[in-house]
């Protein structure tokens, strides 16, 4: 089971970590092309998301790597939880099926490292 955990933490960092750093550095009309919420939401609200994925991506991985701490990792996936909602339900809002499906699965895999690491 532990290696399950590793992986599944490891993919949701790598994924957490590409979104995040993205909405981070990106400007509004870049990520309009594949992010069409962002026409949504302040832009305050986008770096906060993706400053929030970035933070809980390391929280999925250093903490339990380094034995420091450990129990923000599965801390760090509820958190994921929390801005997995709010990204389903934004997608919901707008009729993104699609999305919201991915934001589900997301979810779900980080309920997994939750469960499985507390």
């Amino acid at each position: 089971m532990n290696i399950v955990l590793w992986v599944l933490q490891i993919l949701l960092a790598v994924v957490f970590v590409g979104t995040g750093l993205a909405k981070l550095t990106q400007p509004r009309e870049k990520l309009r092309t594949n992010m069409g919420w962002v026409d949504d939401v302040p832009p305050g609200v986008i770096k906060l998301t993706g400053a929030a994925e970035v933070l809980g991506a390391i929280g999925l991985v250093v903490p339990w790597l380094t034995g420091i701490a450990p129990v923000l990792t599965p801390l760090a996936a509820v958190g994921l939880i929390v801005v997995m909602i709010g990204a389903a339900i934004t997608h919901v809002r707008r009729g993104e099926w699609p999305m919201v499906a991915a934001n589900l699965a997301l979810l779900a895999l980080n309920a997994v490292v939750a469960v499985g690491r507390f």
